[in-house]
């Protein structure tokens, strides 16, 4: 399950808001990273995709040296910033297909809600080779689904996705489906192609809950819903600020976590 829908160039004209409004990660989903790597102390660390840094210190914390990779200027210089009291710590300004990275060099590779945006062959092929024997590649990403607890607000936001949304780019419209152990297993066996080994995924659950306002916000770091035409995005989510209001002034989104974990044989 490789999506690449070619709007990445979106998200770091709304680089503030990101970090503002995207959320970071579970404690759990760490600790099952360290304990499947069977350490929590590392050499030299990768991360590819590092955005706003959501998903970086606590493996930051715990690596001698880390290297980000990183397309949009504004994050680069974001997480150099938010990150200057790590000597170890450096970011590239390049996509992970373009950057230049030396064979057999990290303990740790991870990538949080970004390897989708990765060509698979190259990504994978590139990121077997970075690895030392024995690395760990932990691929984990955020997926938020509709108000469960509230399904007159979901049903309204659905038919304005499907009036708005769905026009602009001539989709049809589709039940929508909460992320799955399938959709995970699928994932999970992709770096099997490539020759990494003990594959593993887990899936991890929370609840986050928004104000109209603060709920607009997020949803405008959205690459698809940046790259929407500017009068449609403005109708599409004035829409859905009001239905929010009319519904009781606040949205809970249900979020599920997976976390595909693989291993370089020795």
């Amino acid at each position: 399950m490789q999506i690449n829908n070619g709007y990445g160039w979106t998200f770091d004209g709304v680089a503030e808001d990101y970090n503002k409004f995207r959320p970071g990660y579970p404690e759990e989903l760490y600790d099952a990273v360290f304990e499947y790597a069977g350490k929590d102390r590392f050499g030299n660390a990768l991360e590819i995709g590092i955005g706003a840094g959501q998903a970086t210190l606590p493996v930051l914390k715990r690596a001698e040296r880390f290297v980000a990779v990183e397309p949009g200027v504004s994050f680069c210089d974001m997480c150099r910033d938010k990150f200057r009291d790590f000597s170890g710590f450096s970011v590239i300004n390049s996509s992970f297909e373009e950057s230049e990275m030396c064979e057999n060099s990290f303990d740790l590779a991870l990538s949080a809600t970004a390897f989708h945006w990765v060509a698979e062959e190259a990504g994978y092929t590139k990121l077997f080779s970075a690895l030392k024997a024995g690395g760990v590649f932990a691929r984990f990403a955020n997926r938020p689904y509709r108000d469960k607890g509230n399904l007159r607000l979901a049903d309204e936001i659905d038919e304005l996705y499907d009036r708005y949304y769905n026009r602009f780019y001539g989709y049809k419209k589709k039940v929508l489906r909460e992320f799955d152990e399938d959709q995970a297993k699928s994932i999970a066996d992709i770096a099997g192609k490539y020759g990494f080994a003990d594959i593993e995924y887990r899936l991890f659950k929370r609840e986050r809950v928004f104000s109209a306002d603060e709920y607009v916000s997020l949803i405008g770091t959205y690459s698809d819903h940046i790259a929407l035409r500017e009068d449609v995005r403005k109708e599409f989510f004035a829409g859905i600020h009001d239905a929010i209001e009319r519904h009781g002034g606040k949205i809970t989104i249900y979020d599920m976590i997976d976390l595909e974990l693989a291993r370089k044989p020795k």
